[in-house]
């Protein structure tokens, strides 16, 4: 009694602000000065009443001062049961900063045979809540939700929420899981605002959302999804009794994975310093050997060792090591420089392309695998499962080598044009945001993470991805035309240049006749040149006769 009298002295000066059931209002809130929302009206076919708002980034605490309930967050909503004859709702709306802060609000009605969202809450701190609750990390984004009840006319019991498991009772309640991408880097809170009606009522959410699960009764009410740091997304849920076929939405909740107070690595700027150094300077390499990758041979044994080392390298200082970031990709990049160089080394020694092209087929093929993966197919259940994944994910890598082993020209040509165009993009990510990246990014999480097995990583796929998929498929078409067209008539590839050099010192050892064979010692050759610079420094002695007989 004394925090709901507390409550209402609170709200004592507050603006009014007229509702209609079922319209959005845009309405600024700040911390001193209160908005009551007020409904009237209210048809008497309606049992409960869902009032929720939204802010983009600052905390909003609505509250019901009639039955001492409250909330705080940027997307937050309370029930409202009605009894019987109750024809007019009130609700309190304040922000917790002293500034003014863009909201929106809105009033849902349900009917007596329309589920309750949040009705059988056990874990939350209000006793029907219809929140939906969001946490995230770089890696996924987590939501929980407190299961439904059944709907129930006013002034009646709620259904008991344990009274058994038949088609009675709650369990008979079903739970579809929605997404909803907003338009890629774009920030602005109208934006926002005007997205998020798009997924606060069922039709509109089953026409604008992208289903992504169903969910029984018997399933846990958390769901996991992979994270995308600076592109906001919209998540909801709809209850639906089969039993009446009716439905109700939770409170619509959105994310950007990324915070907007920070001073570093904020949502405007996500990309580190080292890290756009580090895939610009690969980029750079990768475009040259998108178009030049074959003819400069060891070029593009270097590019594909980097890769290659730099991967495996990575993933292992990360899994045992807990340097910072910064750290972890300059010593990636002086592995991946190394691995680079040893390819090239042991081409030069050994004289055989089978192993670079082993290798360079194997990057070919984690990123064609990466693809697979990346479309819708990697959603599926049955992926869930880490031996399932990689044993797929390593036979379609795998692939590629074993189809070109017959003509590993075409397997170099091919890598280079699609690995080093691939390049480029994931150098534009760095300044621009595009889904493309997440194609490798995505394999690297689920290797690092031993949890990222259990989130939903589809992504969006919008104008500019669009964009940027054109400008990959331009390069690489690019590059491996120009490539086939250079190289068709040349020899497949560059003759070895050891055995090159030990050809040619036995045949001048043996050959007599041939000019070079009367070449003098490499020592000598040294000395001789010496001796012709010392002499153009000597000072040139004068015209005349200088024998002992004149003198």
């Amino acid at each position: 009694i004394g925090k709901k009298k507390k409550v209402s002295s609170f709200f004592c000066n507050a603006g009014l602000l007229e509702l209609s059931l079922g319209k959005f209002r845009n309405v600024l809130l700040n911390q001193t000065n209160p908005e009551e929302a007020v409904i009237r009206n209210i048809a008497s076919n309606v049992t409960v009443v869902i009032f929720q708002v939204h802010a983009q980034q600052i905390s909003l605490s609505p509250s019901n001062p009639s039955v001492n309930s409250s909330g705080t967050g940027v997307d937050k909503g309370l029930v409202s049961i009605l009894r019987p004859q109750q024809s007019v709702c009130t609700w309190y709306l304040r922000s917790l900063v002293a500034s003014q802060v863009l909201s929106t609000a809105i009033s849902i009605p349900y009917m007596e045979k329309d589920p309750i969202p949040g009705g059988c809450n056990l874990e939350f701190d209000l006793e029907v809540d219809p929140n939906i609750y969001l946490d995230y990390t770089l890696v996924d984004i987590h939501i929980k939700f407190a299961p439904a009840n059944l709907g129930y006319t006013r002034g009646a019991n709620p259904p008991s929420c344990d009274s058994g498991t038949g088609q009675n009772s709650r369990w008979r309640l079903r739970y579809d899981v929605y997404r909803y991408f907003l338009p890629e880097n774009d920030l602005s809170e109208m934006v926002l605002m005007s997205h998020i009606q798009k997924m606060s009522e069922v039709q509109s959410i089953k026409a604008n959302g992208i289903k992504m699960l169903t969910l029984t009764t018997d399933d846990k009410t958390n769901v996991y999804f992979s994270s995308l740091p600076g592109q906001g997304v919209i998540y909801n849920i709809i209850v639906w009794d089969p039993l009446w076929n009716t439905s109700a939405a939770y409170i619509p909740v959105h994310t950007y994975a990324c915070s907007f107070a920070d001073l570093v690595d904020n949502c405007s700027s996500l990309s580190k310093l080292s890290t756009k150094v580090f895939f610009t300077a690969l980029a750079v390499l990768g475009l040259f050997t998108c178009f030049f990758g074959h003819r400069f041979w060891k070029t593009d044994l270097v590019f594909m060792g980097f890769i290659f080392t730099a991967f495996f390298f990575f993933v292992f200082i990360t899994r045992v090591t807990g340097l910072g970031y910064d750290l972890r990709l300059t010593l990636t990049a002086v592995a991946g420089i190394i691995g680079g160089l040893f390819l090239v080394a042991s081409w030069w020694r050994s004289g055989s392309v089978l192993l670079c092209m082993f290798v360079i087929g194997l990057v070919l093929g984690f990123l064609f695998s990466s693809t697979v993966f990346f479309t819708p197919l990697g959603d599926y259940r049955v992926f869930r499962d880490d031996v399932v994944f990689w044993v797929t994910f390593s036979s379609v890598a795998l692939m590629i080598p074993v189809l070109f082993v017959g003509c590993p020209r075409i397997l170099n040509i091919l890598a280079s044009g699609i690995v080093g165009s691939y390049a480029v993009i994931l150098a534009i990510a760095c300044y621009v945001y595009t889904s493309l990246a997440y194609i490798t990014l995505d394999l690297l999480r689920r290797v690092l993470n031993d949890y990222f097995s259990r989130a939903y990583t589809n992504v969006p796929f919008q104008t500019n991805d669009f964009i940027i998929l054109s400008v990959w498929t331009m390069l690489a078409l690019s590059g491996v035309t120009v490539q086939l067209r250079r190289e068709r008539s040349e020899v497949p590839f560059p003759p070895h240049p050891y055995l090159t050099w030990k050809r040619e010192r036995e045949r001048r050892s043996t050959n007599v006749l041939d000019p070079s064979h009367h070449i003098p010692p490499l020592r000598e050759r040294i000395h001789n040149k010496l001796l012709h610079i010392k002499e153009c420094f000597q000072k040139e002695q004068p015209a005349g006769e200088r024998t002992p007989l004149l003198l």
